[in-house]
């Protein structure tokens, strides 16, 4: 009995639990932590070519482009007015649609650009779709419309009993009504976007010539980018995907994603598509994806952009981002059949569909970002540089691939540092969509309208938004409206990180992690603690 409770006082003593842990230290953790480690370097080399690829593109278009202009003759621009001149006799019936839902803030906004369209009135349809379950502001939308019918304006209201399909469906029922048999191409507007006057002017000839083209996409621009630091991050991204992703897949491969709007379409291309489908949180980038494997190409219209408004709260920007990361990898899992079956396209363009456009950007992007940055570097840390980290992968790679996506907005280089940061926050929202969308759980298909606080003012076509006089708000509703939202998650992944920037800077420290690890903590807790995004929206407080 006492040689059995010795060997148990043994078994159970430090230094056998410290052998133990020993033991699978070297068997389990650190060969795991080290493939890991490699792993997560090939996706960053991946991402990095990707991204020096673009930058090489984007390069040589400036170039071509700027020598075209300088030797650009006289005569060649005289004949260019003639054309364009010519194409100003020919209007073709162009279908404007305006999906919206509950959109309170901006319907006044996004309709009054629509009927300030240059084009023929006998020509234009405008189709204001609204899925708002609110009687009363359904009432408001139907009376603005009844308002521009009134001056002369063709403008139809359309109300669906139900939502079935969301966005997809409202656009799916709307061109089947009997009225758009007439019409050859539609303009899609989302409620917050507002187009110049001349928007068809300069997309719609860009169809005519070419029979071949599906669609032509604008840019976006943004009227409250200066709003919050929430939205000049996402200006900086955003630019990224305009000046580049968008500008290197319409010269490269005549295809990228729709955006959903500001586009042109061919309804001709948009029906041979298979039309709207409510497959995927993602039903614009599933369309451009089936128009393209049916051998229709995509122009991207760089020079043309179009107002629209950022959300500006946390909350609305988590929600928009997990559609955004789930959507995509939901659609390659679908769709990469048909990818791979497709015979009307060609095999460059298939591996531009599935390795650059889908696993690279939308897959492998927000992967690397969390694992690497956010578990495989503070695991790393743990123990105590048994697992070796190339510096090139920890700082060279990543640097350079910042650098590349901030090229594009240099007036806010200067928040670069909280961009990263904030980015790797936000990266384990991604990662879990995606993954989410991979492999079609329960909230892949979840859908959820992006809210829009009608900051922006347009100054198209004469519109300005609605002013209201201010009346002082209880003392309880201004308490419940500076209520700040506090995020779980990022609590606990700052507390991680922190614990693990205080655990190198004790035992270990000479490769200076906890310096990052600090950053990333604090940044993490800033965004836990709700100090990012609009805090009390200028509508609600009016």
């Amino acid at each position: 009995m006492r040689s059995l409770g010795f060997g148990t006082a043994a078994a159970g003593s430090p230094a056998t639990m410290r052998a133990a842990w020993r033991a699978v230290r070297w068997s389990v953790v650190v060969p795991t932590l080290q493939l890991a480690v490699y792993v997560c370097a090939a996706m960053s080399l991946m991402l990095f070519l990707e991204r020096l690829y673009m930058a090489v593109v984007v390069a040589g278009l400036w170039l071509l482009r700027g020598r075209k202009r300088a030797h650009r003759r006289d005569g060649d621009q005289q004949q260019d007015d003639l054309v364009e001149a010519a194409a100003d006799h020919c209007h073709p019936m162009v279908l404007v649609q305006i999906p919206m839902f509950n959109e309170k803030q901006v319907y006044r906004l996004s309709i009054g650009a629509a009927c300030g369209i240059s084009w023929p009135s006998d020509r234009l349809v405008i189709q204001v779709l609204d899925d708002s379950t609110d009687p009363a502001i359904r009432e408001l939308v139907e009376v603005e419309c009844a308002r521009w019918a009134g001056k002369g304006v063709r403008i139809r209201y359309e109300n669906r009993s139900n939502r079935s399909g969301y966005k997809a469906g409202a656009m799916r029922e709307g061109l089947k009504k009997q009225y758009v048999k007439e019409c050859e191409f539609v303009a899609i507007f989302d409620a917050d976007f507002q187009p110049d006057a001349d928007f068809l002017r300069r997309t719609v000839p860009l169809l005519q010539r070419d029979p071949g083209v599906a669609l032509v996409q604008a840019r976006w621009r943004f009227v409250n980018a200066n709003d919050c630091i929430l939205t000049r991050i996402q200006e900086m991204s955003l630019n990224y995907h305009f000046a580049v992703e968008q500008e290197v897949g319409s010269a490269c491969h005549a295809f990228f994603g729709f955006n959903g709007t500001a586009g042109v379409w061919r309804i001709a291309a948009l029906a041979d598509a298979g039309g709207w489908k409510e497959r995927t949180t993602v039903e614009d980038m599933d369309l451009a994806v089936r128009a393209s494997l049916r051998g229709w190409r995509f122009v991207y219209a760089g020079d043309l952009d179009v107002p629209n408004e950022l959300p500006s709260t946390f909350r609305a920007y988590r929600y928009q981002q997990h559609r955004w990361s789930c959507g995509p990898a939901n659609l390659l899992r679908k769709v990469l059949p048909e990818i791979l079956h497709s015979d009307r396209v060609s095999p460059w363009k298939k591996l531009h569909l599935i390795y650059g456009f889908f696993f690279v950007r939308k897959v492998v992007a927000h992967l690397v970002t969390f694992l690497f940055y956010c578990v495989v570097i503070p695991a790393c840390v743990l123990v105590q540089g048994d697992v070796r980290l190339p510096k090139y992968v920890a700082m060279y790679v990543p640097a350079v691939i910042t650098l590349l996506n901030a090229v594009c907005t240099p007036r806010s280089w200067h928040l670069l540092i909280f961009w990263i940061l904030f980015e790797n926050v936000m990266s384990m929202h991604r990662s879990k969509a995606a993954v989410i969308g991979l492999l079609g759980a329960s909230r892949a298909n979840e859908w959820v309208v992006t809210d829009k606080l009608g900051s922006g003012k347009s100054t198209t076509s004469g519109v300005v938004a609605p002013t209201r006089r201010k009346k002082k708000k209880p003392a309880a509703a201004r308490k419940r409206l500076c209520s700040r939202e506090v995020h779980v998650l990022e609590l606990v992944m700052g507390a991680c990180l922190l614990y693990c920037a205080v655990y190198d800077m004790v035992f270990f420290g000479h490769d200076h992690f906890y310096i990052y690890l600090l950053l990333q903590s604090a940044a993490a807790f800033i965004v836990g603690f709700g100090y990012v995004g609009t805090f009390v929206p200028a509508a609600a407080a009016s």
